[in-house]
């Protein structure tokens, strides 16, 4: 599998929504709780600075995606946020740290100056692992800041990045 990473379009709109919907179901990563359709995906998927999508150069099939956006307007408007999500029978391939790498220079070619994750789920113990490694400061937790599908809360764990 050779993995690349291009800009969103329309017609990943079905691949790219199961990918994503799929984080949301499982309810212990994304604070989003409404499933995506073709339409508002689409539509949501265009709506962020930059939608990467990582696809098989071999295949074409989309095995994960980044969101990239402003975290704040006007004078926070410099940090930007983003979320990565990659197929669940992907995952352990290194494709989220790809998604991530090239977040970072995309954000950096867009003019933001910091990225900022506002709820890393402490139980998200790869992700955590990925951030250290790339060299995330880890700003501080928040107690009980997500709350799981089954109802329990769990602490978040707030990073940034200088770009």
């Amino acid at each position: 599998m050779e993995i690349q990473i291009r800009g969103y379009h329309t017609k990943d709109r079905k691949e790219a929504a199961a990918v994503w919907n799929q984080v949301v179901e499982a309810g212990n990563a994304f604070p989003q709780t409404e499933i995506l359709t073709e339409e508002s995906a689409d539509q949501f998927f265009r709506e962020q600075s930059y939608t990467g999508i990582a696809y098989d150069e071999t295949t074409g099939e989309v095995a994960g995606l980044y969101i990239l956006h402003p975290n704040n307007t006007g004078r926070c408007g410099h940090i930007c946020n983003a979320s990565y999500a990659v197929r669940q029978d992907l995952r352990g391939q290194h494709i989220g740290e790809k998604l991530v790498r090239h977040c970072i220079e995309k954000g950096k070619e867009l003019g933001f100056r910091i990225l900022q994750f506002n709820a890393v789920v402490a139980g998200n113990t790869y992700a955590l692992r990925l951030y250290k490694k790339l060299g995330f400061v880890r700003l501080g937790t928040i107690p009980g800041g997500f709350l799981r599908k089954d109802g329990e809360y769990e602490d978040i764990v707030v990073h940034y990045l200088e770009l």
